[in-house]
């Protein structure tokens, strides 16, 4: 859907899908460094940058670190600090009830570069990665002056009262919370998700009616 009207570049992360492993530990940080000389090499930028989950969290601090190759950003189902994940997501963080091997294992050994005897070091470096992350002050959201979509699902693995305080922390923000949706969002909506992708990152917004400042109110 978004190819019918936009170039779309899907880069994946280090040791992500078809690319390979690195030495040392994951970060969000290291991830937007990566995503930065991406955009930088292709001389891409700025672009419209849409990250769901962790992707959300290399998105903001693209966007803090290099606001010049961001035009509009999206986050989907990611919150951006330790108290915006809500119980039943810090408890599968620390202690999943199914193998993130039953989860991740299939596609990772049809995919993965490093081949399916490195998905333990995968698994690893990923669960390290969540326990130790976000840690993104919402006070410095203040300082992004692109239009920002704050998104996810109902049942998500995000707080609703973050995803609120994340969109008024940002200058230009707009807010959706998705009906009948988990942290799978983009799965398991897709045809909804895609329309309101479309709107919002259209160069002219639908006019609204009746703006009544909800997201105004603190």
């Amino acid at each position: 859907a978004l190819a019918e009207r936009y170039r779309v570049y899907v880069p994946e992360r280090r040791g992500h899908g078809h690319t390979p492993d690195v030495e040392g530990a994951f970060t969000t940080e290291a991830m937007a460094g990566d995503t930065i000389a991406f955009l930088e090499s292709l001389h891409i930028g700025p672009a419209r940058l849409v990250g769901w989950s962790d992707g959300a969290l290399v998105g903001v601090r693209v966007a803090l670190r290099r606001p010049d190759l961001v035009r509009k950003l999206v986050l989907i189902g990611q919150y951006l600090t330790r108290d915006g994940a809500t119980a039943a997501a810090k408890a599968f963080i620390e202690t999943p009830a199914v193998s993130l091997a039953e989860i991740f294992g299939p596609s990772y050994a049809l995919t993965s570069p490093d081949g399916p005897d490195h998905l333990p070091v995968f698994l690893d470096k990923l669960s390290a990665m969540w326990r130790g992350e976000p840690d993104i002050e919402l006070a410095a959201l203040g300082d992004l002056a692109m239009p920002v979509l704050v998104l996810q699902g109902d049942d998500d693995a995000v707080r609703i009262e973050h995803s609120l305080a994340v969109a008024r922390a940002l200058p230009d923000a707009q807010l959706a919370v998705v009906p009948c949706a988990s942290h799978a969002l983009p799965v398991e909506r897709p045809a909804l998700l895609n329309q309101i992708l479309m709107d919002f990152l259209a160069d002219e917004q639908p006019a609204k009616f009746m703006p009544l400042g909800a997201l105004a109110d603190g």
